[in-house]
């Protein structure tokens, strides 16, 4: 059951309809927007509240991407260390076994 929730973005308020479980990951999500915007209106560079926003979320769309994109390589990264230490206790359980025999 979605319930309306109240998140402040750079000092305006706004209604967002959601469902219970997410409320947290909500204000979550409106908090990084909120720190992203001001920084961005920080600069100086930016004018508009709509410009602002449109960049805002360029960034945060970026590092998602780039997370994405990263965790893709470090699964592999992984994956090939895991394999190279598996290779070497394999080979060391089999000099051991040998030694026994």
């Amino acid at each position: 059951m979605s319930s309306p929730i109240n998140v402040n973005i750079l000092g305006k308020e706004y209604q967002v309809a959601c469902p219970e479980e997410e409320k947290d990951a909500l204000i979550a999500s409106a908090q990084m927007l909120h720190k992203n915007m001001e920084k961005i209106r920080g600069t100086g560079k930016v004018v508009g509240l709509d410009r602002i926003a449109v960049i805002a979320a360029l960034n945060l769309a970026h590092e998602l991407i780039s997370l994405q994109n990263d965790g893709g390589q470090d699964t592999d990264e992984m994956d090939k260390k895991i394999s190279q230490m598996k290779d070497r206790v394999s080979a060391f359980l089999d000099e051991d076994r040998q030694l026994e025999l």
